[in-house]
């Protein structure tokens, strides 16, 4: 299981972050969420604005900030799993 924000470190994407990391706790996960940061990186997403939300290797939010919920069902959808931690 993969999850990146992807963004350059502006409020956007650290509310992004913290929005992921909650709803992997709200969920009882223990997935890591990489901060992508790099331009080059974030530009072979190829999307147009950032904070970006990236689950799989898939771009699921691009230039907005999804909601708690968004995210949690976005993962379901990834069919992620419960992990030990």
């Amino acid at each position: 299981m993969e999850i990146k924000v992807l963004g350059m470190g502006c409020a956007r994407c650290s509310d992004l972050e913290q929005r992921a990391r909650k709803a992997l706790a709200e969920m009882g996960l223990s997935t890591e969420v990489e901060k992508v940061d790099d331009i080059q990186k974030i530009m072979a997403y190829n999307i147009m604005a950032t904070p970006g939300l990236v689950i799989n290797g898939t771009v699921k939010a691009a230039g907005r900030i999804p909601s708690i919920e968004e995210i949690k069902k976005w993962i379901a959808e990834a069919g992620i799993s419960k992990e030990p931690r």
